[in-house]
């Protein structure tokens, strides 16, 4: 299960089946930019280290909120 999925997961799909196209953009998203900067602010550089796995799932989190707020608004 990917990163974006998780983030979904996280945010309550409650009843609904996952959104696997917004869960593969959302962890790409959120996995390269909340798992870099989690990882740099933490101070482990680009190494793959447990604060990049949890910037990964903040990041993609946040990406799935705007994605959803962004479909509510069409």
């Amino acid at each position: 299960m990917g990163v974006g999925a998780v983030a979904q997961l996280i945010l309550g799909v409650s009843g609904r089946q996952i959104d696997w196209q917004m869960a593969l953009i959302a962890g790409l998203v959120g996995s390269f930019v909340g798992g870099l900067l989690f990882s740099l602010i933490a101070g482990d550089g680009l190494a793959f280290k447990p604060s990049g796995i949890i910037g990964s799932i903040v990041g993609a989190g946040v990406v799935s909120v705007v994605w959803q707020q962004v479909k509510k608004r069409q």
